[in-house]
């Protein structure tokens, strides 16, 4: 299992104390686009699913966030199979 796997699930089993960078480097890893044009909110997407989502950058991440974030992930993972 690799590292990335590993932190997604560890964001599954547990959606609290997560950081704005964990979500970025997975997020880069799973090739998303990442937008934050200087806000305080950074915009998830990829170009084969239709949803975004908008992770405000307070430390920190709110659960219900985390939890959209790996539904988004895995809705990738589902279409790169």
């Amino acid at each position: 299992m690799s590292k990335h796997a590993k932190t997604l699930e560890k964001m599954r089993n547990n959606p609290r104390d997560w950081r704005i960078d964990d979500l970025v480097t997975l997020a880069s890893h799973y090739q998303m686009e990442i937008r934050n044009e200087g806000g305080s909110h950074h915009v998830f997407s990829h170009a084969s699913i239709a949803d975004v989502i908008c992770v405000p950058a307070h430390r920190p991440i709110k659960p219900v966030y985390v939890r959209l974030f790996v539904e988004l992930i895995d809705s990738v993972k589902e279409k790169q199979s």
